[in-house]
């Protein structure tokens, strides 16, 4: 057999033990060279044990499962089961991901496992009933930014909102922001931008998915010291639905089968005060807005706002509003 045909037959033997086994569905020798057989090679036992010799010198963790139905099998992969299946949950879990680009990820991870686990992810695949976007142009939006943080740079782009007609049109009339970009995150199934307003001269963030036209600037990127004094982590807790407001210490009253709620929302650092068996009350920093009013008005008559009295006294005008369309 020639030098390159031996190469490729260990190649061949590497490419079916990646695609074809695990624990539960090992390949013994004589499949092996079944399957070989389907590239127009074939191998003794004796080479075949040669090759999987080689692999595990290369580096792959080649096992063997003793018994009647044993054989050889890949031990431990780059990603395995379990953490591909978070993967694939969050890109179903992603609105921002399209149906279209979500089955294109959703493939490229099950081809990580081996046929076998491949089926058992695909079993667990529900993009149809969940809301995606349909804005294909959030990849060239993310890669632009990324390339922008790299090079230092500033990006511009139009922002858009949506109309009664379901069609995403440019805010002010189309008008250009420029925007020095710091940060990407994740908040409530949706890509943000975290950038730098000069002409604010504040920290903003921006649905990546509302972007268009965006493109790297010339300008240097600015607000460096504004970034480091932003903490990403304390904003993401006290705004709701990443939509801005008044940040204030506000008190709550809340039963206690509420403090899973709380702590979720807000962290386990707050401090719970006990008021009575039945309730305690906490002291957060919030963005008040509508937004943070839903939140409260969801959980229902458990959780109430305590202090301070110009907040609950927004509340009160904020639910009055409302019941007068009722």
């Amino acid at each position: 057999m020639a030098v390159s045909h031996v190469k490729l037959r260990t190649l061949y033997i590497m490419k079916m033990l990646l695609e074809k086994t695990d624990e539960k569905c090992p390949m013994s020798a004589a499949d092996i060279d079944r399957a070989l057989k389907e590239y127009g090679m074939s191998a003794d036992r004796k080479t075949v044990y040669n090759d999987l010799e080689t692999l595990k010198e290369f580096g792959m963790d080649v096992l063997q499962a003793k018994g009647t139905n044993g054989g050889y099998y890949i031990g431990s992969r780059k990603f395995e089961l379990p953490e591909l299946k978070l993967l694939v949950d969050a890109v179903q879990a992603s609105k921002f991901i399209s149906r279209k680009k979500s089955e294109e990820l959703i493939r490229k991870l099950e081809s990580l496992a081996s046929d076998h686990e491949a089926r058992q992810l695909r079993r667990n695949v529900f993009i149809y009933n969940r809301p995606k976007s349909g804005n294909e142009t959030i990849y060239y939006n993310v890669d632009q930014i990324h390339t922008a943080i790299l090079e230092n740079r500033q990006i511009r782009y139009q922002y858009a909102e949506w109309t009664v007609k379901k069609e995403l049109r440019p805010k002010k009339d189309g008008a250009v922001y420029t925007v020095s970009p710091w940060s990407l995150t994740w908040d409530d199934a949706n890509y943000y931008l975290i950038a730098y307003d000069e002409e604010a001269d504040c920290m903003k963030h921006y649905r990546v998915d509302k972007m268009q036209h965006t493109c790297v600037a010339d300008r240097v990127r600015i607000g460096k010291e504004k970034f480091q004094d932003f903490d990403l982590a304390e904003f993401s807790k006290k705004t709701f639905s990443m939509y801005g407001g008044h940040d204030e210490e506000v008190t709550l009253q809340c039963g206690n089968e509420l403090i899973g709620v709380i702590l979720d929302r807000f962290g386990t650092e707050v401090m719970i005060v006990p008021v009575s068996g039945e309730e305690f009350r906490v002291r957060v920093l919030a963005a008040v807005s509508p937004q943070f009013f839903g939140w409260v008005t969801g959980i229902g008559s458990r959780l109430r706002i305590a202090a301070p009295e110009h907040v609950r006294k927004e509340y009160k005008e904020y639910l009055q509003e409302i019941m007068q369309e009722y």
